[in-house]
């Protein structure tokens, strides 16, 4: 993988705790490659620095997804100086959307933009998201929607992103893709699967031309209590993403170097 003028600075120059947030963001590149929901060069996952307000971790512009690793991530201020050095920049647009949410939700400690084909599909319906199955009844209460307004190099842009997020943890991002947050990279990527799941079940369904069955409202507001207090909770998370863990140590990643 080329990233040779990266690896081992950041690893030299950071503490224990930074090289942890590293390890698991470059963990999580990897499991979006794994799961085929990277696009070539586009779209960023990022993670606040520990114990840092106005600082992050993002992916270089130039690296795969799938050749990411914890020492080439790029630490950036929130006014838009680069910390790490590094050959390559970030993306412009990455910037102007993750900085917009770390700005305003300090529990957002990453935050995950996919292009992914499901996720862009159902941002580009105008109904969006429907309860079609458990899986969106999972998100659905907890979704947020925002207007395309055209490739978000406009720093302007960010004020509206942070309105139409609000404190939730999902947004569609329409006609474009979606957006996720977490308290950790875990959570991030956990609420990215289920998000994904719930728009590709949602494709599928829809693509055989048939009446949806509909859910009466009482068992949707069970669903997403049990997203809210059951199905994100620490120790549900955890084992998950042990699991997932082991799944990148057996398909031979090399993420945390």
């Amino acid at each position: 993988m080329a990233t040779p003028s990266l690896h081992g600075h950041a690893k030299a120059s950071s503490d224990a705790t930074e090289w942890q947030a590293r390890v698991d963001l470059a963990a999580c590149f990897r499991l979006v490659a794994l799961h085929g929901w990277d696009d070539f060069l586009a779209t960023h996952i990022s993670a606040r620095m520990p114990g840092q307000r106005d600082e992050f971790l993002v992916n270089p512009l130039g690296l795969m997804f799938e050749e990411i690793t914890a020492s080439c991530l790029v630490r950036v201020r929130l006014d838009g100086t680069q910390v790490t050095p590094s050959p390559y920049g970030i993306n412009p647009a990455g910037f102007t959307i993750h900085s917009a949410i770390h700005e305003v939700r300090p529990d957002a400690h990453c935050v995950l933009h996919l292009h992914s084909d499901y996720g862009t599909a159902v941002s580009a319906l105008e109904a969006g998201l429907q309860p079609v199955t458990q899986t969106a009844m999972l998100v659905e209460g907890d979704l947020a929607y925002h207007e395309y307004e055209g490739v978000a190099l406009n720093l302007d842009e960010r004020p509206r992103l942070q309105s139409d997020l609000g404190e939730r943890h999902y947004m569609l991002l329409r006609n474009h893709g979606t957006l996720v947050t977490g308290a950790s990279v875990a959570e991030a990527f956990l609420r990215a699967y289920t998000l994904e799941k719930a728009c590709a079940a949602q494709v599928r369904a829809l693509s055989m031309g048939r009446p949806i069955h509909p859910v009466d409202d009482h068992a949707r507001r069970k669903t997403h209590e049990f997203a809210h207090t059951l199905l994100f909770s620490e120790p549900n998370i955890k084992f998950a993403w042990e699991a997932l863990l082991r799944k990148l140590e057996r398909a031979g990643s090399d993420h945390a170097r």
